[in-house]
């Protein structure tokens, strides 16, 4: 059983000394200047122009202009008291086409924000992949292709030789459940693709992707660096205490987070995810060497959390109504679990409509420390939008996402008190930003943006995460 919360009015929580207080972006959110400088098309720019994919039509074209304007968002980290900013590399900005040369003005544009920050006391911290496959890639396949899988690691031994003086902390992807059952299995991200082996296909080509990109890292980049991935764990839930509830959570486990935690950590994937989808595969995309070439060593992981995830089995002959979050669409991204509900879990909600519930981000840690002592952690996103404007004065006042990151933090702090080795937070987001299928209708960011002028606002919430990051002291927030 969970303990409950400790009451944060009545203690300051201190995290420990080298904590890493940062702030999340991706590049295709934030950056812009989509035909600039060599950079070509990534699956986002089609999908965004596919007629009904992405809310009014919106595309990150412009974006919120970090690439004209990064100086000046580095100066916002620095005032916020940063101590690190987790970034992504465009893959179709640094190698145009996915396999073609590198494109010099793209990498220059990363080495002058990796340079800017080291010299504001700021730790870059570079994703390699955060869902932006060069368009030349998905049209000989994507990712259900093993041919992708060994693009991404060449990619990664190009930037690695390019930033590896500058940056020391590496990530390969980011959320590749998302990548796979997503963009290739519902739909509801790009590429668009609507079949379960084709999922399923790509989740195996991502692991092997990471693990050869994290090979490729580690030949090219000095002793020191440290490489990582960050996966979106679920944090599972039955509706009821049956035994059909909990063989629903079992087969979302499988392929929600077992099939990446499975081939990654511990050299294989799960015998109940291949029997769950054996009438769909026999899985003979996985060939002789490929779990060895999974299995690398990692420095830390990245977990990704937002809102737990409460599961039913739905009886048959119905169509189960996914309340997952992960935008409507008549695929499912579970392939394996097509007779699994889900349910809203009780709480609050943030504009997502997802529930505020901390406590499934102790529940990951603790799990993860359990059953991977000797791995580090770090949580690589957490945040919350809610619709934010500014007030007459022009002030962003936004207690609802204070309270939600205090929450929160006190969730890892519970973690790390509990034994977890928890290295740093990264709250998503520094910036609104484009929302992926959501175009630019949720606010997730720390500051707030002028999506008309551009104009840059720390919120109120910005205010009361610089003390925190600026002291490593977790008080309540107070009023604006």
């Amino acid at each position: 059983m969970t303990p409950p919360d400790p009451d944060p009015a009545a203690t300051a929580l201190r995290f420990p000394p080298g904590f890493h207080w940062g702030a999340a972006t991706s590049a295709y959110q934030i950056e812009g200047a989509a035909t600039e400088d060599g950079r070509t098309r990534s699956i986002w720019d089609t999908f965004c122009r596919t007629p009904g994919k992405v809310h009014r039509g919106d595309t990150g074209d412009v974006a919120v202009d970090h690439y004209r304007r990064s100086r000046e968002d580095v100066r916002l980290m620095a005032e916020l008291g940063l101590t690190a900013y987790r970034f992504s590399i465009a893959w179709p900005r640094v190698r145009p086409t996915g396999s073609g040369p590198a494109s010099q003005r793209g990498l220059d544009f990363y080495r002058r924000l990796a340079d800017d920050l080291l010299a504001a006391g700021i730790t870059p911290v570079a994703t390699l992949y955060h869902w932006d496959l060069p368009q030349e890639l998905e049209d000989a396949g994507g990712w259900p292709e093993r041919r992708t899988a060994e693009h991404f690691a060449a990619y990664a031994a190009l930037a690695g030789e390019a930033l590896g003086d500058r940056v020391t902390e590496w990530t390969t992807l980011n959320e590749p459940w998302c990548s796979a059952f997503l963009g290739y299995g519902s739909g509801v991200h790009a590429p668009g693709r609507t079949d379960p082996v084709a999922a399923l296909r790509a989740a195996h080509h991502l692991n092997l992707g990471h693990g050869l990109a994290v090979s490729a890292l580690r030949s090219v980049l000095p002793a020191d660096a440290r490489v990582s991935v960050s996966l979106n764990l679920h944090a599972l839930r039955p509706l009821t205490p049956s035994a059909a509830d909990r063989d629903a959570v079992r087969r979302i486990d499988a392929v929600g987070n077992r099939v990446f935690l499975g081939p990654m950590l511990d050299g294989g994937y799960p015998e109940d995810l291949l029997a769950d989808t054996a009438h769909l595969t026999d899985w003979s995309f996985v060939r002789p060497g490929d779990p060895a070439a999974i299995r690398r060593r990692l420095d830390w992981l990245g977990v990704n959390y937002y809102t737990p995830t409460v599961v039913s089995t739905a009886p048959e002959g119905t169509d189960p109504v996914r309340a997952d979050g992960h935008g409507a669409s008549s695929a499912s991204p579970w392939p394996g679990a097509d007779r699994v509900g889900f349910h809203q879990a009780p709480g609050g909600r943030t504009a997502m409509g997802w529930a505020v519930d901390p406590s499934g981000l102790y529940e990951l840690l603790t799990a993860l420390a359990r059953s991977h002592p000797e791995l580090p952690l770090v949580v690589t996103e957490n945040g919350a939008a809610y619709p934010d404007a500014p007030g007459p004065d022009g002030a962003v006042d936004d207690p609802d996402r204070a309270a939600f990151v205090h929450a929160h933090l006190v969730a890892v702090h519970r973690a790390i008190a509990d034994g977890a080795d928890v290295r740093g937070y990264f709250l998503w987001s520094l910036l609104d930003n484009f929302e992926w299928a959501y175009g630019y209708a949720k606010r997730f960011g720390l500051v707030h943006v002028d999506l008309r002028t551009l104009a840059r606002t720390p919120k109120s919430s910005a205010r009361w995460y610089a003390a925190v990051a600026r002291t490593g002291v977790l008080h309540r927030p107070g009023p604006a």
